[in-house]
């Protein structure tokens, strides 16, 4: 272990290793403080930058855009009263009324102290609990993978914050366009009307930012941000929390962090559902539960750790078991394949400099969110100030140029743009997007050990119940299945 991690540190500290790991950061606070885009369209707008170099720094920047947006979101909510992404939904209910009570520094500051602790032990968790994982994982055999893969796809659908049955939905229509290209193993066409751009299927980075970035750079630009930016001027002075704010934060951080590190590990919850609970937790403990919604600053440390713990411990069935829980996971997976590295527990064997570089990264991604964050707040406050019809049009420019420079395709454009149309009507229909990318993701690899299965037993399906691991996730999903639909039929009939 402690070789392990010297490596990953020899990797994160390194000129490349800082570089890309502080662009990543920035990069995502940047996109995520500005209102209304959400992790998800700052990560479908910025995936392709990574496109271009060595896969592990990609990773390392990636990850680095993703618990950067996470911590710019929570700067919107404190200062303008607007979620930067969902996650941060929770933090304004305390954050705002700590900054119009002149506390907005110390709110700020408390947000920067808790996302590094929960960041920090989400990170020790990955480094012990996922290469035991990807140890046992390397006993599966097609069958199991493909039940493994079925049971994920299931639960992230009844798992997710929308309906079950529309998130059902999205999974096979993603699983379908999966489909979309030349069959691996025969070799004939599959859906692509005769045209030679699809032969290679859909691409990942224009359904992502379709579904995610112009949807979202749309509906804030037509709406606007509704909230005011607080006035004060925050100071460095300003920042530093009391002796009995620091106290009253310190349990609620690493309870916060034990809710986030275990909802962050299972398919389809992550950080939305994980900041509802330990918020919902430190209301109920609390003697004083009526201060809560008035600038408790409880309410403030206890969900920004849960999402950050989170965020890194939802890389842990994603690197061991290669098994995406969110969408979000869903685009690390697409990365790794662009760059030719097969998702999956030989991750760690074959590429251990790419894994413990990410761990160590995450380390030292936090600290310098740290450093740079809390001297930079007069920056972001400026930055909410600027008008967004101003970042509307960059932003829509920066989209298209990523997409075209993956495979300098224009038929990836089309795909933008039809899938852009498609998103908006699914935020319309509120139907949960991040599923359809998941089952666009996994179907491949799904058919793939099927047919595997298929090939190695000579077509007996007898063979998915036989082996135990595939029997006892077969069954899991089976449970889950009778469990959701009977619980959604009482409540029919209730009505």
């Amino acid at each position: 272990m402690l070789s392990n991690i010297a490596l990953g540190f020899s990797v994160a500290l390194s000129f490349d290793g800082l570089l890309y790991c502080t662009i990543g950061v920035l990069l995502g606070t940047v996109v995520g403080v500005l209102p209304g885009l959400g992790t998800m369209a700052t990560l479908a707008i910025l995936m392709p930058i990574t496109f271009h170099i060595d896969p592990t720094f990609a990773v390392i920047m990636l990850s680095g855009i993703y618990y950067g947006a996470a911590y710019g979101g929570s700067t919107a909510s404190i200062l303008l009263n607007l979620p930067g992404t969902v996650t941060s939904v929770i933090t304004t209910l305390d954050g705002y009324p700590m900054a119009k009570n002149g506390k907005a520094g110390q709110a700020l500051f408390i947000t920067a102290i808790a996302s590094f602790v929960g960041s920090f032990l989400g990170a020790v968790l990955l480094a012990v609990l996922t290469v035991p994982l990807a140890t046992v994982a390397m006993q599966f055999g097609p069958q199991d993978y493909f039940m493994l893969m079925a049971f994920g796809l299931i639960a992230a659908s009844m798992l997710s914050t929308g309906q079950p049955l529309k998130s059902l939905i999205m999974v096979f229509t993603g699983m379908l366009l999966g489909v979309v290209g030349l069959d691996l193993n025969s070799g004939a066409e599959r859906f692509t009307f005769g045209s030679p751009d699809l032969f290679d299927g859909l691409s990942l980075v224009a359904i992502a930012m379709g579904l995610f970035g112009l949807p979202e750079i749309i509906t804030a630009a037509r709406g606007g941000p509704e909230g005011t930016v607080t006035e004060e001027k925050i100071s460095l002075r300003s920042m530093i929390p009391s002796g009995k704010d620091m106290k009253a934060s310190a349990m609620p951080m690493l309870r916060g962090t034990g809710v986030g590190a275990f909802f962050g590990a299972l398919p389809g919850t992550g950080g939305v559902i994980a900041t509802f609970l330990s918020y919902a937790l430190e209301k109920k403990i609390s003697k004083t539960p009526e201060r809560f919604g008035k600038g408790a600053i409880e309410g403030v440390a206890s969900p920004e750790a849960a999402n950050n713990a989170a965020v890194q411990t939802a890389f842990i069935p994603t690197m061991s078991l290669g098994i995406p829980g969110d969408a979000v996971m869903a685009i690390m997976l697409g990365v790794l394949m662009v760059h030719g590295i097969v998702p999956g527990p030989a991750v760690i064997s074959e590429n251990p400099s790419l894994f413990w570089g990410l761990v160590a990264s995450f380390v030292v991604g936090n600290v310098l969110l740290v450093i740079l964050n809390i001297p930079l707040v007069g920056l972001w406050v400026r930055l909410l100030r600027v008008p967004y019809h101003l970042l509307f049009p960059i932003m829509v420019a920066c989209v298209c140029v990523g997409v075209y420079s993956v495979s300098n395709k224009v038929m990836d454009i089309y795909i933008l743009l039809v899938f852009g149309l498609i998103g908006l009507g699914l935020k319309m229909l509120r139907f949960d997007g991040s599923t359809l990318l998941l089952g666009f993701v996994l179907g491949p690899m799904l058919e793939e050990h099927f047919r595997r299965a298929m090939v190695v037993t000579g077509g007996e399906f007898s063979s998915f119940i036989e082996r135990p691991i595939s029997a006892v996730f077969g069954f899991l999903t089976l449970a889950m299945i009778i469990w959701f639909s009977t619980t959604a039929l009482l409540r029919l009939t209730k009505k």
